[in-house]
């Protein structure tokens, strides 16, 4: 099907493959039914703006050549057309409710296309009773339903039967001679002929735009499901070596309990260090495959000054942590709709970067403020900032932006791959702003809790 994506391939004298026939008739019958409807209420409009004229202007009308014949087409336009708009709307709102055409759609579109080109036929021949002199009409009529209306192969065939067949007998209506009619009946082939391609050019044409919908479809569900997959395998890769590697460090923790020697010491804490950031590292990964697998999280509205409050207070708790930490808020209460666990991550990881990057004498700010856009979070610090070519890919996972902090804290290249997921699950938006040797800011924005 690719080829498809690339060329348009024409269906001139065959259907689209049986596979996409079904969805593909269920996708143009619906737009058939509104050009119907859309059609016979413009028909029918016109018609009554002639019965105006007709009425108003009678005078100068009635001695037209063939008004009568004008005048009795138009009566019969205005009692019929009626009734195709009131089917095409009982049939579209039935489509709507049921997801599927009825068994009369089709016949309700080729009726209806038979009469409009009919009609345009019957005022071309009454204009003149030569159709040859005078086909402007029917030639907007079949031209229309060729472009607007589509068609399989076989209803196409028969459409430009039926239109033969009522132009021939057209032509004996009007007792015209057998050189007059051969001419009639080889412009009406050349005319019907350009129907026929026009028409199957525009189901092709339409087709492909089908077929690359769907190829789309189907490969974002090719990717939904490898995506899926691969996080349900991410997820028992990681949960399964939780046990392995917190076994190791729970060894390191007994070994510590004995006297070693100075090499065995320095060999236990790096076991340590090495099983600590593991474990960092299956947590953040873990992280993710959920957050990839769910697409809703469970929110509950709560106070947002308190939340960061409280997260802030266990940061001034750590001992390794020497950085002030300020909070203002420009609201003594702001309410927002939060997972607590997850936004807790958002915040940790925030104030975790901005203390890796920054001085034990620089300060982290973390300003809240709400108004009528919603409600803004900055976390900021004045610490070493982000090189300009590491920004665009600052949340990217295992971005080339993750590097070492000052003190050589390492990175695992998820964390703020992590808080982007969180913050667009919260239906919310992060951006960062730095400039090097002169901090970052990362901002995120919240919708107001209703």
């Amino acid at each position: 099907m690719s080829n498809q994506i690339n060329t348009l391939e024409t269906y001139f004298f065959r259907s689209i493959p049986a596979k996409y026939r079904t969805g593909y008739r269920k996708y143009y019958m619906m737009q058939n039914l509104k050009a119907v409807h859309i059609a016979a209420i413009i028909f029918f409009a016109l018609n009554v703006i002639l019965r105006l004229f007709y009425t108003f202007l009678s005078e100068g009308l009635t001695h037209a050549q063939n008004f009568p014949e004008f005048n009795i087409t138009n009566w019969i336009f205005i009692g019929i057309t009626p009734f195709f708009i009131l089917i095409a709307n009982h049939q579209i709102n039935l489509f709507k409710r049921t997801k599927k055409p009825s068994k009369g759609v089709s016949l309700l579109v080729l009726l209806f296309t038979i009469y409009l080109i009919t009609g345009g036929l019957a005022s071309s021949i009454i204009s003149t009773h030569d159709p040859r002199n005078s086909l402007i009409l029917y030639l907007v009529a079949i031209f229309m339903v060729s472009m607007v209306f589509l068609f399989e192969y076989e209803d196409t065939l028969m459409l430009t039967i039926i239109t033969e067949i009522i132009f021939t007998a057209a032509l004996f209506y009007c007792n015209i001679d057998g050189t007059e009619i051969l001419y009639n009946q080889l412009i009406s082939a050349f005319l019907l002929a350009g129907f026929f391609f026009m028409s199957r050019y525009a189901y092709s044409f339409r087709a492909m735009h089908y077929l690359q919908l769907n190829e789309i479809k189907e490969k974002n569900a090719e990717i939904e499901k490898a995506s899926a997959f691969k996080n349900e395998v991410l997820g028992m890769v990681a949960h399964d070596l939780r046990n392995p590697i917190g076994a190791i460090e729970s060894i390191t923790l007994i070994m510590e309990l004995d006297e070693m020697d100075e090499d065995t010491a320095d060999n236990v804490y790096m076991i340590k260090a090495s099983c600590v950031k593991a474990m960092s590292i299956i947590n953040d990964l873990l992280e993710v495959a959920r957050n990839d697998n769910s697409n809703i999280i469970e929110t509950q509205r709560l106070e947002l000054n308190q939340l960061l409050k409280n997260v802030i207070e266990m940061w001034k708790f750590r001992e390794n942590v020497k950085n002030e930490i300020i909070l203002t808020s420009n609201q003594p209460e702001i309410f927002a709709a939060i997972n607590v666990e997850k936004f807790q991550r958002v915040i940790d990881n925030l104030i975790s970067n901005a203390i890796k990057f920054s001085k034990e004498t620089d300060k982290v700010e973390v300003n809240v403020t709400q108004n009528k856009d919603g409600i803004h979070i900055e976390v900021k610090d004045y610490g070493l900032g982000i090189p300009k070519e590491m920004l665009p890919h600052i949340f990217e996972r295992f971005s080339k932006a993750g590097r070492q902090g000052i003190r050589g804290e390492q990175s695992t290249g998820l964390g703020l791959s992590i808080v982007r997921q969180i913050v667009e699950k919260h239906h919310g938006q992060i951006e960062v702003q730095s400039e090097e040797k002169q901090g970052s800011s990362f901002k995120i924005r919240l919708p107001q809790a209703v």
